[in-house]
C-alpha cells in the first residue's frame, strides 16, 4: 500500500507544447505511420497492438500493427473495439451542445436544476455550479470523488452508486471560486453525463445512442458490448504487456465509459470537419465557441474538447483518454480539414497522443521509444545492491534475487526495475529510470532517480537498513471503534475512511484498497501491509482528528461529516 495523494484516472490533460509549425496538410503515407507504430509496440507487438485512423480531404484510411492479445492473431482493423476512456467527455459535451440547440436546457443552468432536490450541490460566494462549468473543468469539483472507495482498484469506478454522487455533492466545500481555476475533473463531466440523462429520462447510454451514435451510424460505440462487438474488442494491456480487466463507470459514465472503433470516431471528425452533413453539425460547431484558459500557455479548454493554438495559424482540437488497459487520442485541424484516431490495447504512461501529434504536424516530436531490456551479469547486479538516501527519511532500497533487481522507496511496494545498459535501469510500473554512479570496482556509490522531469541523486549509505519500529497487537474493545469510524481530509482532494466491521477496523484512502488497521493502543493504529500507522484524537470519546504517520512524517487530517448510514 502506498498512502499517498494520487488517483486513479481516466486519462489525463496533455500538457506538452505542440508543435509550432504550421500543420502540413498532408499526412503521412501508410508505410511511415506503420514504421511509428512498429517502432512504438517492439516486441509487445505480440499482445497489444495500435490502430489508426486518418481522414483528409483525400478521404479515409485505416493503419494498424500489432494484435488483440497474445493468444489472439487475428489482424486489427477500423472495426476493432476499444475502450476510450476520457475521449468519452466529447460525446459528453456534444450532448450537452446538442441539448442547448435544441433549447432543452441552457448552458448556464445550475446543474442543481437537473437532480434530485434534496441532493445539496455546493456553492460558492452566491455562485452555482452550471452545466458549463462542469464541461470546462472549472466547477472546482476534484479530478475524484473522495468517496470513491473501490471494493476492486482494477475496475476502479464500479462500485461506485448513484447514491454515493449525492452523498458526496451534498457534503463537499469547493476550495476555490466556481469558474476561477482549470482542473481537470472526471467527477465533474461524470456528473454533466448524469444530469443530462435525468433531464432526458433516459440512461446515458440510450441518450447517447438517441442523439449521437445513431444519427452518425456508429455501430461500434457503444458502453455495453453485444456478442459481436465483444469478439472484436482488443484485450487491454497493463504497461507490462499483462491482459487486464475492462472498466466499468455506472454512475460516471459521462466521464468514461464508451467503447468505439477508428472508423467510428473519424465518422465523428468528418462531422467536425464540415465533410459529413449531420443535424449535429451546429451543436459540435458550438463546442468551440466557449473558450476558457487551462493556464498552459496557449491551450485552452471549450466544450469537452481542449484547443492548441500553434504559430502557423492552425488550431489542434483534441482529447485523450485512458483506462486500466487503455490510450486513445483524437484530434482535427479544422483548417486543413485533417483529422487523426489512435487507439491501442495498452496503456503507458506517455499514450499514444504524440503520434497523433506527429501526424497532424510532422515537425511534432515523437516520444522517446520505450526502453529495450538487457542482460546484466548477475554479479554486476550484486555491486548495486544497498540503500540510497534520496532525502533525510526517505531511501530507496535496492535488492537482487537471482537475475532480477528491485527497488523499494521507503513506505512503497517493492518493484523490479530492468537494465537498458550496466549502469542504466528503468521501471515498467511507472515512468521513472535509474542510474547507478559507481566506482573503479563496478560497485555503487550512489545513484540518480530520473522522474517527472527532475533528477534526484541518492547517495549510497552504509549497513543494513533499520530495523522497523516493532508494533504489537494488542486487544482494545471493539466499542471504541464507533468513535473512529468516519471521514477524515488529508487534503481537500485526498481523504482517508475509516470503517468498522464487527471486530475489526479498516481504513481506506481516495481511490485505493481498503485494508485492516490493528490496534496497539486506544488511539494508536497501524498496518500491516506498509510501515504505517495512525492516531486518532479523541475528543470527549469522539476522535476529531487522526494523524498518518509515514516515512518520516507526521499528517494531520481534520474528522469530515460522519459516514452515510449503511458505510459504517
Amino acid at each position: 500500500m502506498n498512502i499517498s495523494y494520487r488517483y486513479l484516472a481516466l486519462g489525463s490533460l496533455l500538457l506538452a507544447r505542440l508543435a509550432t509549425a504550421q500543420a502540413s496538410t498532408a499526412l503521412p503515407a501508410d508505410a511511415e505511420v506503420r514504421r511509428i507504430l512498429s517502432d512504438r509496440l517492439g516486441a509487445r507487438q505480440a499482445s497489444a497492438g495500435i490502430v489508426v485512423g486518418i481522414i483528409e480531404p483525400s478521404g479515409r484510411r485505416v493503419v494498424t500493427c500489432g494484435s488483440l492479445d497474445k493468444d489472439d492473431k487475428r489482424p486489427l482493423n477500423g472495426d476493432t473495439v476499444f475502450e476510450i476512456g476520457s475521449a468519452t467527455k466529447v460525446f459528453t459535451s456534444l450532448l450537452l451542445a446538442d441539448a442547448a440547440q435544441r433549447g432543452e436546457v441552457a448552458l448556464t443552468d445550475p446543474v442543481s436544476k437537473y437532480l434530485p432536490p434534496e441532493v445539496k450541490v455546493p456553492e460558492r460566494g452566491g455562485k452555482k455550479i452550471t452545466l458549463q462549468d462542469l464541461a470546462t473543468h472549472t466547477s472546482g469539483l476534484p479530478r475524484v470523488p473522495t468517496n470513491l472507495l473501490p471494493k476492486d482498484p482494477a475496475n476502479p469506478y464500479a462500485d461506485y452508486t448513484v447514491q454515493q454522487l449525492y452523498d458526496f455533492l451534498s457534503t463537499y466545500q469547493l476550495p476555490r471560486d466556481i469558474g476561477s481555476q482549470y482542473e481537470y475533473s472526471n467527477l465533474g463531466v461524470g456528473l454533466l453525463g448524469h444530469a443530462l440523462s435525468r433531464r432526458a429520462g433516459m440512461t446515458y447510454e440510450a441518450l447517447l445512442r438517441a442523439r449521437i451514435t445513431e444519427p452518425l451510424r456508429m455501430p461500434g460505440t457503444v458502453i455495453t458490448l453485444s456478442d459481436t462487438l465483444k469478439r472484436r474488442l482488443a484485450v487491454g494491456h497493463d504497461a507490462e504487456a499483462k491482459a487486464v480487466a475492462n472498466w466499468d463507470l455506472p454512475t460516471l459514465a459521462g466521464a468514461g465509459a464508451i467503447r468505439s472503433t477508428a472508423n467510428d470516431l473519424l465518422s465523428l471528425l468528418s462531422v467536425a470537419l464540415g465533410e459529413t452533413k449531420s443535424s449535429l453539425a451546429p451543436a459540435m460547431a458550438s463546442m468551440l465557441a466557449v473558450r476558457r484558459p487551462t493556464g498552459t500557455p496557449g491551450l485552452e479548454i471549450a466544450l469537452g474538447w481542449h484547443v492548441f493554438a500553434t504559430a502557423g495559424g492552425h488550431e489542434i482540437v483534441w482529447h485523450n483518454g485512458g483506462t486500466g488497459g487503455y490510450r486513445s487520442f483524437i484530434a482535427y485541424d479544422a483548417k486543413s480539414k485533417t483529422g487523426v484516431v489512435v487507439l491501442t490495447n495498452m496503456f503507458t504512461n506517455a499514450g499514444v497522443d504524440d503520434i497523433g501529434r506527429r501526424l497532424l504536424d510532422p515537425s511534432a516530436p515523437l516520444a522517446k521509444p520505450a526502453k529495450e531490456e538487457v542482460k546484466v551479469d548477475p554479479k554486476q547486479l550484486e555491486k548495486l545492491v544497498g540503500r540510497y538516501e534520496l532525502m533525510p527519511g526517505f531511501v530507496l532500497t535496492v535488492t537482487r534475487e537471482a537475475e532480477h533487481l528491485f527497488a523499494q522507496a521507503t513506505g512503497q511496494p517493492r518493484f523490479e526495475i530492468y537494465a537498458s545498459g550496466d549502469h542504466d535501469f528503468f521501471l515498467k510500473a511507472v515512468d521513472a529510470q535509474i542510474t547507478f554512479q559507481t566506482d573503479d570496482q563496478g560497485r555503487a556509490t550512489g545513484l540518480v532517480l530520473h522522474q517527472n522531469g527532475a533528477d534526484r541523486p541518492g547517495k549510497r549509505i552504509e549497513g543494513a537498513a533499520p530495523a522497523a519500529k516493532e508494533h504489537k497487537e494488542v486487544k482494545v474493545d471493539p466499542a471504541i471503534f464507533d468513535r473512529y469510524t468516519g471521514r477524515y481530509s488529508l487534503t481537500p482532494q485526498f481523504v482517508i475512511t475509516i470503517t468498522r466491521e464487527g471486530d475489526h477496523l479498516f481504513l481506506q484512502a481516495t481511490a485505493q484498497p481498503k485494508f485492516e488497521l490493528f490496534a496497539e493502543g486506544a488511539r494508536d493504529f497501524f498496518l500491516k501491509v506498509v510501515d504505517a500507522q495512525i492516531t486518532f484524537q479523541d475528543d470527549q470519546g469522539r476522535a476529531n482528528g487522526l494523524v498518518l504517520h509515514q516515512n518520516g512524517a507526521d499528517q494531520p487530517a481534520k474528522r469530515m461529516e460522519d459516514l452515510a448510514p449503511g458505510h459504517r
